[in-house]
C-alpha cells in the first residue's frame, strides 16, 4: 500500500504578517501529494515501458523499489519470483557474515615446527594451518609475498637457517570439493572460477609475464609472479617476426599456457612477436600446494633452505609464527567491490568453519539460510543457496529476498562498513564506468551480478530529498544486447537519484 507525505498547513496569522511579495510561495497540502504521485507514476511508467519493450519480450524481469523508512513499495515486478542472481549473492554470504562473524573479525594462519629445533636447524616439517584466510593477494597487498616474507623473517628470528623437511599443509578446515556446487566446467581455467581451499594463494591464480626475443627464433623468457618457482614452467614457445590470427588478421601472439595432467606443471605453446610482451593467468591446481610453494619461496629469499626430506609426521607440533589478516571490514572492500568469486566463497565456507568447526559447504548453506529466515525470507521458496559467489547456475532468490536483506543489514550497526564496501556508481568497483555524470554518480552503492543471461543490480539509492531507497533490479533470459540490460538498470538508477518524493 502507498502512503503519501502531507505538509502541515501554514498558521493563519504567520501568512498574514508578512508582505506578499516576501512570501516564499509553498505549495498547498493537495498539490505537494499530488507532485509526490506524479512522480512515483512516472517512475512506473518509465520501468513499464523499459520492460515491457520489444527486445525483452523474452526476458524476465524481477524489480523491487522500496523506501524502507515509510514502509513504501515504489515499484514491484515479479518481485516474489526466482531469479538466478549471479553475483547478487555475494549479498547473502557477507550480509550473513557482517552479523555473524563482525566487521573486525581477523584470519589466523599457523606455521608450525614438526620436529626439533636446534642448532639452526629444524630437523623436520614446517606445517602451515590454514583456517581460510583469502587476504594474502596481489589484489588486496600489492604484492602477495608481503605477509610470507614477514613469517620467513619471523621464522629466521626463531634462529631458524635450515629445515630438513618439507614445507606441508596442515589440517583440513575446508573438507571436500575445491570448486562451488554447479560451477561451470568449461570456467575452471579462468582466474574467477579458480579453485579454493583453506590455504589460498593469490586468490587461486598466478602470472606468466612472457617476453619475446628482440629477433624471430629468439628464445621466449617468463617470469612467473607473486611467487617465482611456482608454478613451473616448460617453454616450447617461440619469437616470431609476425603472426597472423585466424580471421588472417596480424595478431601480437599466439601463445597458450596447457597444464601437464601428470604433473600440474605448465607447458608454455605458441609464438609471439619480437619485442612485445604478453601476461597470461594460470590457476592453481591444488590451493594448499600453491600456497606452501609461495611459503618455501619466501623462506629460500631470506636464505632459510628447505631440504624437503623424509620427515616425523607423528611428532609434535611447536607453532613458530602465525599470520594475522586485515580485518573482514578490508576484506569485504576486496570481496564486494571488484566481485572477487574466491573471497566471497572463502568467507562462506568461514561461516560453517566457526559455526560448526568444518568448513563444509553444506554447512555454510545451512548457516546462510538460517539468518536470512531470521530476516524474514521464506527458505526455500525465494532464496535456493548453492554457493556463496554466485557462479552456480543453481542459485536463486527473488528481488524481495534481497530488499529485506538490505533492509536488515541497514539496521545493523556496522551498516556503513558494508555501504563503502559495495561499488559506488561512476566512481569504483564493478560500476565505476556506468552512470557517470548523473545524479547516480558517487549515490548509488550497489552490487552487481554476471553470468550468462543473467544481470543483477542491486542495493541503495539517495534521493534528491534525502530519502534512501533499496532497489533490487534482476534480469534473466534475454537474447537482446547486454549494454541494454545494463541501460535499463542504470536508467532506473538514475531515475531514483533525480526524485523528489514528498
Amino acid at each position: 500500500m502507498r502512503r503519501f507525505a502531507c505538509l502541515s498547513l501554514l498558521a493563519a496569522g504567520l501568512a498574514a504578517c508578512r508582505p506578499p511579495a516576501a512570501t516564499p510561495l509553498r505549495p498547498a497540502p493537495g498539490a505537494t501529494s499530488r507532485s509526490a504521485a506524479d512522480a512515483r507514476a512516472s517512475l512506473r511508467a518509465l520501468i513499464d515501458s523499459m520492460a515491457e519493450a520489444p527486445e525483452f519480450s523474452n526476458a524476465h524481469w524481477g524489480i523491487l523499489i522500496v523506501d524502507p523508512d515509510a514502509h513504501d513499495t515504489l515499484y514491484a515486478r515479479n518481485a516474489g519470483k526466482l531469479f538466478m542472481p549471479a553475483s547478487n549473492m555475494k549479498i547473502l554470504t557477507t550480509s550473513t557474515a557482517l552479523v555473524q562473524l563482525g566487521p573486525d573479525f581477523r584470519y589466523h594462519t599457523g606455521f608450525a615446527a614438526r620436529g626439533p629445533i636446534a642448532d639452526g636447524t629444524l630437523r623436520g616439517d614446517l606445517v602451515v594451518i590454514g583456517r581460510g584466510d583469502p587476504s594474502v593477494s596481489d589484489h588486496m597487498l600489492g604484492d602477495a609475498m608481503i605477509p610470507l616474507r614477514a613469517i620467513a623473517d619471523s621464522i629466521a628470528a626463531k634462529g631458524v637457517r635450515h629445515i630438513t623437511g618439507r614445507v606441508v599443509p596442515g589440517g583440513d578446515a575446508f573438507p571436500g570439493e575445491v570448486f562451488g556446487y554447479g560451477w561451470t566446467y568449461d570456467d575452471f581455467e579462468d582466474s574467477y572460477s579458480a579453485p579454493i581451499d583453506e590455504l589460498l594463494f593469490n586468490e587461486g591464480f598466478s602470472e606468466l609475464h612472457v617476453h619475446a626475443g628482440a629477433h624471430a627464433g629468439d628464445p621466449v623468457r617468463v617470469d612467473v609472479k607473486p611467487a617465482a618457482g611456482y608454478p613451473h614452467v616448460s617453454i616450447t614457445a617461440t619469437t616470431a617476426a609476425s603472426l597472423t590470427g585466424r580471421s588472417g588478421r596480424p595478431v601480437t601472439n599466439t601463445l597458450a599456457a596447457v597444464k601437464d595432467s601428470a604433473t600440474w606443471d605448465i607447458v608454455l605453446t605458441g609464438a609471439i612477436v619480437a619485442g612485445d610482451s604478453a601476461v597470461i593467468e594460470v590457476t592453481h591446481h591444488d590451493p594448499d600446494v600453491a600456497y606452501c610453494a609461495a611459503v618455501r619461496q619466501a623462506l629460500r629469499d631470506r636464505g632459510i633452505t628447505v631440504d624437503e626430506g623424509a620427515a616425523d609426521t607423528l611428532a609434535r607440533l611447536d607453532t613458530v609464527a602465525t599470520l594475522t589478516s586485515p580485518p573482514l571490514s578490508e576484506i569485504f572492500k576486496a570481496l564486494l567491490k571488484p566481485s572477487q568469486n574466491q573471497i566471497a566463497e572463502m568467507v562462506f565456507r568461514t561461516l560453517a568453519l566457526q559455526a560448526t568447526g568444518s568448513g563444509r559447504t553444506d554447512s555454510a548453506r545451512a548457516v546462510v539460510e538460517r539468518q536470512i529466515a531470521q530476516w524474514g525470507v521464506p527458505v526455500p521458496t525465494e532464496a535456493v543457496v548453492r554457493d556463496g559467489s554466485g557462479l552456480s547456475r543453481y542459485d536463486y532468490i527473488s528481488p524481495r529476498t534481497v530488499v529485506r536483506i538490505l533492509d536488515a543489514v541497514r539496521k545493523s550497526p556496522a551498516f556503513q562498513v558494508y555501504y563503502d564496501a559495495l561499488p559506488i556508481a561512476g566512481v569504483d568497483g564493478t560500476i565505476r564506468s556506468r552512470m557517470k555524470g548523473t545524479p547516480a554518480e558517487g549515490n548509488v552503492h550497489a552490487k552487481t551480478g554476471t553470468v550468462a543471461q543473467a544481470r543483477s543490480l542491486s542495493g541503495y539509492v539517495t534521493t534528491a530529498d534525502h530519502h534512501m531507497l533499496i532497489f533490487s533490479l534482476l534480469a534473466n533470459n534475454w537474447t537482446a544486447n547486454i549494454r541494454d540490460v545494463e541501460h535499463v538498470q542504470d536508467v532506473i538508477a538514475e531515475r531514483l537519484a533525480s526524485m523528489r518524493l514528498h
